[in-house]
C-alpha cells in the first residue's frame, strides 16, 4: 500500500517516490515497438504499473498512477517529437495521459485488497476493455490518432497477424492486456491462482485456434509493382530529378506500377502541362502508370492539398485521393487561434493543409485493371480506412509516406511496421513507399516481401506482389472487439450500481 501500518512513509514521501515510478512504468511498453521491437516485451510490461496502480492507497492515487503511466507512455511512444514540438510534447503527454486515469480506477477497483476468484477473473476481461476504450478515444484524429495502439507492437508475428484478420488491431491489444492482468494477478494475488492460470491458458489456446483454424485468403495471381525512394539529400528539384532517374532505370522490368512517396511533387501535374508531360513520357518508358504524390493546390479548392495523382501513359489520369487525416500540429494546428504559438516552439505548421473528402479506390489500367486503395502517411495508423478501401474493392493497398523530418529516429520503422497490421486486417497487400525510408512491402497475410529499404538507401525496388481474394473476417465484420469491450464495460458498471444501490437501500435507519 501507499503508506504502510503505522504510517512510517508519510503520504507526500510516498507520492514523490510513486508518481516517477508510474510514469516509468507507463513507458516500458514502447520498448515493444520498432525499432527495438521486442514483440514478446508487450505480454509482461505492463505488469510493473498493473501493480503499482492496484496499490495505491486511495482511488484518487489509482487515478494519478494511471495519469502518470499514461503520460510516460505517451511520452515514450511519441519521444522522436520532441525535436519539432520541443515542450509541446510534454503537454499532450500529460494532456493524453489523463485518459489513462479512469483505467486506474478500474484496476484498483478490481484487483485492490484481496479479491476473490470471480472478481479476479472479472478482471481479466475489463481491465483490458477499459484499456481499449483509452485506445479507442486517442484514435480519435483530433486528438492525435491511433499511433502506438499495443497490439501494433506483434507485427511481425504470424499468429498475432492471423489474430488481427480475425478481429484487427485492437483483438490483439485486448489479448495483450488480458496475459499481462493475469501474470500482475499471479504475483500479487494467491486467490487469482486459479482464474490466471485459467486466463492465460484461454489467450494461448485463442492464439492457437486463430493459426491453425481461422480463414486464409485465396491467392490470386502476382503483380509487378515498384517503389522509388530518392533519399534524403538535395533539394526538392534535385529530389525530383533523382525520382525521374530512378523510375526510367524501371523500363523493360515488367512493372505494372511505379509508387512515389508522400510529397514528391510540390506542383501539381493537372495543372502543369510541362511537368505532367515529363511524367506521361515516363510511364510511357516504363510501361506502367505512376502513382505520384503533390503537396500543392489543385482543384478541389483554395489551399494546399496532399494528393495521390494516377499518371499514365497520356499524362494524368483523373484519378486522385486528397489526404483526409491531417496530422495534429504537423500538418495543421488545431484551434490555431489559440495554439498558434506552437509554431514559434517548435517546427509546427506553419500553413494549415485541407482535408480530402472521401475514400478513392483507382483502376490501374497497364495492370488490366487492377484496382489499388491510396492513402497517405499518418492514414495507415487508422485501421478502418483500409477496411473500407478493401470493402469497396481494393485489391492493393498503396501508402504514401514521408518521415524524413524524423529520419535518424524509431519513427520511419515504426510508420513502416504499420503496412503489416494493415495487410493482415484486410487480406490484401500493402505497398508502403516513401522518400527517405524506411519503405516495406508486405503480402495479404501481413508477411514481408522482399527487402526492406532503409533510411540510408536511395533506390527503386521491384516486388512480385501476391494478390488474394476473399473477406478477412475483420472486413466482414469490423470492430467487434471495440464493441464486445464496451458491452462489458456497461454490464460491469450496471451491475457496480444495481449493487450500490441494494447497499443504500438496506442500510438501517438513523
Amino acid at each position: 500500500m501507499d503508506t504502510p501500518p503505522g504510517g512510517t512513509v508519510p503520504r507526500s514521501r510516498s507520492l514523490w517516490a510513486r508518481g516517477p515510478a508510474a510514469a516509468l512504468a507507463g513507458a516500458l511498453p514502447a520498448l515493444a515497438f520498432p525499432e527495438p521491437s521486442w514483440w514478446w516485451f508487450a505480454y509482461v510490461a505492463l505488469v510493473p504499473w498493473l501493480l503499482l496502480v492496484r496499490s495505491a492507497a486511495t482511488p484518487r492515487r489509482a487515478a494519478l498512477y494511471g495519469w502518470l503511466g499514461g503520460a510516460g507512455f505517451m511520452l515514450a511512444v511519441h519521444h522522436w517529437l520532441l525535436p519539432s514540438l520541443h515542450v509541446f510534447i510534454l503537454v499532450l503527454a500529460l494532456l493524453l495521459g489523463a485518459l489513462w486515469a479512469p483505467w486506474g480506477l478500474l484496476v484498483r477497483a478490481l484487483l485492490a485488497g484481496t479479491p476473490g476468484a470471480g472478481r479476479c477473473a472479472a478482471a481479466l476481461v475489463l481491465v483490458p476493455s477499459g484499456w481499449l476504450m483509452v485506445e479507442l478515444v486517442r484514435s480519435w484524429q483530433y486528438l492525435g490518432g491511433p499511433w502506438g495502439l499495443l497490439g501494433a507492437s506483434q507485427w511481425q508475428v504470424p499468429p498475432a497477424l492471423r489474430l488481427a484478420s480475425l478481429g484487427g488491431v485492437w483483438l490483439l491489444s485486448l489479448l495483450i492486456v488480458a496475459v499481462n492482468t493475469a501474470l500482475a494477478e499471479l504475483i500479487a494475488l494467491r486467490t487469482a491462482r486459479l482464474p490466471a492460470v485459467a486466463g492465460l491458458l484461454g489467450c494461448a489456446l485463442a492464439g492457437t485456434a486463430a493459426w491453425y483454424g481461422a480463414p486464409l485468403p485465396r491467392p490470386a495471381g502476382t503483380v509487378r509493382i515498384a517503389v522509388v525512394q530518392p533519399g534524403l539529400g538535395g533539394t526538392p528539384t534535385q529530389r525530383l530529378a533523382r525520382s525521374e532517374a530512378l523510375t526510367g532505370a524501371l523500363a523493360g522490368r515488367g512493372v505494372r506500377l511505379v509508387v512515389w512517396g508522400e510529397s514528391s511533387l510540390y506542383q501539381d501535374p493537372a495543372d502543369h502541362p510541362v511537368l505532367a508531360g515529363h511524367l506521361a513520357a515516363l510511364a510511357r518508358r516504363t510501361g506502367a502508370d505512376l502513382l505520384v504524390n503533390a503537396d500543392a493546390t489543385n482543384a478541389d479548392g483554395p489551399g494546399i492539398y496532399k494528393s495521390a495523382v494516377l499518371i499514365g501513359p497520356r499524362g494524368p489520369t483523373g484519378d486522385r485521393y486528397s489526404k483526409m487525416r491531417l496530422v495534429p500540429f504537423g500538418e495543421y494546428i488545431p484551434a490555431r487561434s489559440v495554439l498558434g504559438w506552437a509554431t514559434h516552439v517548435g517546427k509546427a505548421a506553419a500553413t494549415d493543409r485541407k482535408r480530402g473528402t472521401h475514400q478513392v479506390v483507382m483502376p490501374i489500367p497497364t495492370a488490366g485493371g487492377l484496382r489499388i486503395g491510396p492513402l497517405v502517411c499518418f492514414e495507415t495508423a487508422f485501421p478502418d480506412m483500409s477496411r473500407h478501401l478493401a470493402r469497396d474493392g481494393a485489391q492493393v493497398l498503396v501508402a504514401q509516406s514521408s518521415t524524413s523530418t524524423f529520419q535518424d529516429s524509431w519513427a520511419p520503422a515504426q510508420h513502416a511496421s504499420l503496412a503489416a497490421l494493415r495487410a493482415a486486417e484486410t487480406w490484401r497487400p500493402m505497398v508502403h513507399a516513401t522518400l527517405t525510408g524506411v519503405s516495406a512491402v508486405h503480402g495479404p497475410r501481413g508477411e514481408q516481401i522482399g527487402a526492406r529499404l532503409g533510411t540510408d538507401q536511395s533506390t527503386a525496388a521491384v516486388y512480385v506482389l501476391p494478390l488474394a481474394t476473399g473477406t478477412s473476417p475483420y472486413t466482414r465484420f469490423g470492430d467487434w472487439a471495440v464493441y464486445g469491450a464496451i458491452a462489458a464495460l456497461l454490464l460491469f458498471g450496471a451491475r457496480s450500481a444495481v449493487r450500490a444501490r441494494v447497499r443504500r437501500t438496506a442500510r438501517p435507519l438513523p
